[in-house]
């Protein structure tokens, strides 16, 4: 999966935004109801780097592996940055994407939460 093709299947969720933040921050987020659950980098040197909210336990297998390592600043919240998405399995990436989205959601309140539910 290449960057473009997992920027739209972050696009394709219930209610996911897309926000490009220029300098200083310089990332192109996705969120859903102002609850970010992803974000790519778009500057140098880091440019096109992707990074989600993982389990715990997730947390820990991924940052083992070669071309991922905790998010900046994210990573108490259990956060990865994945280096180069295209070397990851497509499959896997999407269910990571799809658990960082449902995090997003469960964290919003229940009235919010229900809106997205009945507007599907």
């Amino acid at each position: 999966m290449n960057t473009d093709q997992l920027r739209n299947y972050c696009q394709s969720f219930k209610g996911a935004t897309e926000k490009d933040s220029k300098h200083p921050s310089n990332i192109l987020s996705f969120s859903i109801a102002e609850k970010k659950f992803a974000y790519f980098k778009t500057s140098e040197p880091e440019i096109w780097r992707f990074s989600i909210r993982v389990t715990p336990e997730r947390f820990l297998e991924l940052t083992d592996q070669p071309g991922i390592k905790p998010a900046r600043y994210m990573h108490r919240f259990h956060w990865v940055t994945i280096i180069n998405v295209q070397a990851m399995d497509e499959e896997y990436l999407k269910q990571l994407v799809l658990y960082s989205y449902q995090k997003a959601m469960s964290s919003l309140p229940k009235k919010t939460q229900n809106q997205w539910i009945e507007s599907k």
